[in-house]
Parts: C-alpha cells; structure tokens; sequence
C-alpha cells in the first residue's frame, strides 16, 4: 500500500512547515484583526445600550415634565376660571344692584309722576265739576 521512504517524513515535515508558516504569516495577524474588531463591535453594542438606556431615562424625564406642565397649566386654567366666575358673579351683582337702584328710582319717579298727576286731575276735575255746575245751576249759585 504505502511505501514507507523519506518523501513521507518530507511530506509531513513540509505540512508542519508550511503550518507553522501560515500561523505565523496569515493566521495570527488575522485572529488579532478578527479579535480587535470583536472587542470594537462590543464596545460599541455597549455604548449602544448605554446611549438607549440614557434616552429612555431622558424620555421619562421629559415625559414628567411634560406632565407637570399639563398639571400646572391645568392648575392656572382652573384658577383663572374661577376668577372669571367670582368677576362675572361680581359684575352680575353690582349690574343687579344697580338695575335695583335705577328700578326704586324709577318707580319713585312714576310715584311722584302719578301723584302729580293725580293732583292735577283733581284740579281738572273741580274746575269741570264747577262749570258743571255753573251751567246747571247758574254762576249766582256757585261759589
């Protein structure tokens, strides 16, 4: 089957060579490239995650921001919804105070008008009452 002569331990002695020659050259060179990128890829997949983990707490952060802002703006809407209550319950009530005032002067007008008035129509009417008279009776019998 095999002969067993020198061309196989030159054979064997040139593989080992040649192994030793490719590790040396072609695999050691490239394991450190293969190894440097690998540590390059993790640094960077863990600056990846960090970066992410601070804008996750950043997002929160804007986020409860955001939510006090609503709350406090909420907060100003509703005070100065009730200041505008309490100056529209005021004007309301200074407006019906005086429609109260202008209504009693009014009707104290119409009041002193109607007794004027009044007075007035009792004169008319004792003067038309005596010049009924005067005719019916006569004016010798008036007065």
């Amino acid at each position: 089957m095999f002969d067993f002569d020198a061309t196989l331990p030159m054979m064997a002695l040139q593989f080992v060579v040649l192994a030793v020659i490719l590790n040396s050259i072609f695999y050691k060179p490239l394991n450190k490239v293969l190894d440097e990128r690998a540590e390059y890829i993790r640094k960077q997949e863990a600056d990846g995650q960090e970066r992410l983990t601070k804008a996750k707490e950043l997002a929160k952060e804007y986020e409860k921001q955001l939510a006090d802002a609503r709350k406090q703006s909420q907060e100003v809407i509703a005070s100065a919804q009730a200041d505008a209550q309490k100056m529209a319950a005021q004007a309301v009530a200074v407006a019906q105070k005086d429609a109260q005032v202008k209504k009693e002067t009014v009707a104290q007008e119409i009041e002193q008008q109607r007794q004027e008035a009044l007075t007035n129509l009792e004169q008319q009417v004792d003067s038309l009452s005596r010049q009924i008279l005067e005719k019916l009776l006569g004016p010798e019998f008036v007065r």
